[in-house]
């Protein structure tokens, strides 16, 4: 049976030069973003990380009893709980001024005690991870043009002062440039998405490999992953993905591309049941991998939504109350649990009801993170 993907990819121009070659990001070892994991066998790989974690790591860096810019990360080897909240209303705009005694969050059910509450804006650290591979970025296609207005357009959002990394990936993760003020650096990384090379598309392993890196980042961070969702030949299934994204604490911001391209074969007939359902599998994965890690999913049809879609992302990542607390169960069992968030009205215990500056009832979302693994005893 043909796949739908070739038929999805081939919308090349007929004037295509003939010395075009396939050859995509080049294929060079790089171990950085953060956390650079050491080679099997390399002695020297421990200080080398170690000099450049400190070197991408030193603006977040806290000594002991002090709290990085931007508030504390989510730790999930700590008594002491932090859960970065974001309150969005139905246009995704940040609901600011709600009181600390509004807030309610429970673990495994049981309502905690906060320790400490606060709201405010900070410096970014942001990752964008990027799917450029042959099986639908083929040169001058439609998907190809999409991701490249949807990549470039999201780095304009950013401050100068944001700290920012490109990974494009394929059959592997590729860091093209590490974090940096630099947006020049980026722009320039990017250049390399011209030409892809394999036809592979390994979201699960360049989405778990760049959510570890960034586990030990202090400060504000999170993922902006701009991909079909399709995975196709990745070594980790999609609940070990899961979990690992969840113990990350790393938000993830899903884009989803080709969504009218879809829409547009599925109408012609073009695409049979098993494509069909393929592409809600991936749909349903983003959305999963943004929801649980409490960042939020995108499928735009038109380029005219990229511009909303990319100033919800920064009032969420942005604006955000922090909330800590110690969690009633003290127990070190290495065991997941479950954390939910909200709002609530203190005088009846009902959920909060918030309006507008006209008096209208207000639809709003809560996200924060699912929750956390308790850490083990150590032995």
């Amino acid at each position: 049976m043909k796949q739908l993907v070739l038929t999805l990819a081939l919308t090349l121009t007929a004037g295509l030069a003939p010395q075009i070659v396939a050859q995509g990001p080049a294929k060079e070892t790089t171990d950085t973003v953060a956390r650079p994991k050491p080679r099997p066998g390399d002695k020297t790989a421990a200080p080398e990380a170690e000099k450049q974690q400190e070197k991408v790591e030193s603006k977040f860096r806290k000594k002991p009893g002090e709290v990085a810019e931007g508030g504390p990360s989510f730790r999930t080897d700590a008594t002491t709980v932090t859960v970065e909240v974001s309150v969005m209303d139905n246009k995704g705009n940040f609901i600011p001024g709600i009181p600390r005694d509004r807030f309610r969050v429970l673990e495994d059910g049981v309502p905690q005690n906060m320790a400490t509450f606060g709201v405010g804006e900070g410096v970014m650290t942001v990752a964008m991870v990027i799917e450029f591979s042959n099986l639908y970025q083929q040169y001058w296609s439609e998907s190809w043009y999409q991701t490249l207005t949807a990549s470039y357009g999201f780095l304009e959002t950013l401050k100068p002062e944001d700290y920012v990394a490109v990974v494009a990936y394929d059959l592997r993760p590729e860091i093209l440039s590490d974090f940096s003020t630099d947006k020049r650096k980026a722009q320039e990384a990017m250049q390399r998405l011209r030409i892809a090379a394999f036809s592979e598309s390994n979201l699960f392993d360049a989405l778990t490999d760049t959510a570890e890196r960034m586990s030990e980042i202090e400060g504000r961070k999170a993922i902006v992953l701009i991909a079909s969702g399709v995975d196709t030949f990745s070594k980790l299934t999609f609940d070990k993905t899961r979990k690992i994204i969840q113990n990350a604490g790393v938000p993830i911001y899903s884009i989803g591309l080709m969504q009218a391209l879809r829409e547009y074969y599925d109408a012609r007939g073009a695409m049979g049941p098993i494509q069909r359902l393929d592409f809600l599998q991936a749909d349903n994965q983003m959305r999963t991998f943004s929801k649980e890690s409490g960042g939020m999913s995108f499928f735009p049809r038109f380029y005219g939504e990229f511009p909303s879609i990319f100033q919800a992302i920064t009032n969420s990542m942005r604006s955000q109350y922090t909330i800590t607390y110690t969690s009633n169960n003290q127990t070190r069992d290495g065991k997941f649990r479950a954390i939910r968030v909200e709002l609530v009205n203190p005088a009846t215990n009902e959920p909060l009801k918030i309006t507008d500056q006209k008096n209208k009832p207000l639809k709003y979302t809560i996200m924060a993170k699912k929750g956390y693994t308790a850490p083990r005893e150590v032995e």
